[in-house]
């Protein structure tokens, strides 16, 4: 990706091949034999733990965090399972906002836990992983993000982009800060997915007023 002056990357247009993005889900976890929605709520795994970004120093302790599996709808509109790392005290209500998605076919293109390399790696602009926990600062700033206490998630980052001034995030995203397109995998004011977090409490970054997140959602609203 090109970079600024800075060294931070540059938005650049969005090639017309992810413009209207619905790419097939690649299994790492089986996906539900029957179709149907299933769920797990566990202590996290040694190798999960391993695979993930947690390491000591980090705002939470393991043990206050979950491992959650959880059953979406691909933009295939097949079933498949997803794992996430959430805070252990809203485990229960994550578990039911996907729920309400998958009733409602929303489609998300994967659901994984985040791993240090993906940290470390030079930016391509057209990530689009779901996820919840990850031990970092929060973008732009200094302090911790929600995802490092397991308390925020991001849907489908790709088809709902971070936008501040005139940075893009991912940088490959462009197309879909027209939020007026409506396309699937868009989250829009008064749909499922706001409706399901809002049951929850949680805060939607489309409603900021500075800057847009419309891929975050979190428990304190930031």
């Amino acid at each position: 990706m090109p970079l600024d002056e800075d060294g931070d990357p540059l938005p650049v247009p969005t090639p017309p091949e992810l413009s209207d993005r619905r790419f097939a889900t690649v299994d790492l976890l089986p996906p539900p034999d029957d179709g149907g929605f299933h769920s797990t709520i566990s202590e996290v795994p040694s190798e999960v733990a391993a695979r993930s970004t947690w390491r000591e120093g980090c705002p939470v302790a393991l043990d206050e965090l979950s491992y959650v599996t959880v059953s979406f709808v691909g933009f295939d509109q097949k079933p498949h399972t997803g794992e996430l790392l959430v805070n252990a005290g809203v485990a229960e209500d994550i578990v039911g906002v996907f729920h309400t998605l998958f009733e409602n076919g929303f489609p998300i293109e994967m659901v994984n836990i985040t791993r240090p390399e993906d940290l470390e790696a030079e930016p391509t602009g057209d990530g689009n992983p779901t996820t919840a926990f990850v031990c970092r600062a929060a973008t732009g700033g200094t302090g911790w993000s929600e995802h490092a206490y397991g308390l925020a998630i991001d849907i489908n980052p790709f088809h709902n982009p971070y936008l501040r001034g005139e940075t893009v995030l991912p940088e490959l995203a462009g197309d879909y800060l027209d939020r007026s397109r409506r396309l699937p995998g868009m989250i829009t004011e008064g749909d499922v997915v706001t409706q399901a977090f809002d049951e929850i409490g949680w805060g939607w970054g489309g409603r900021w007023a500075t800057l847009k997140d419309w891929q975050h959602f979190s428990l304190r609203g930031r």
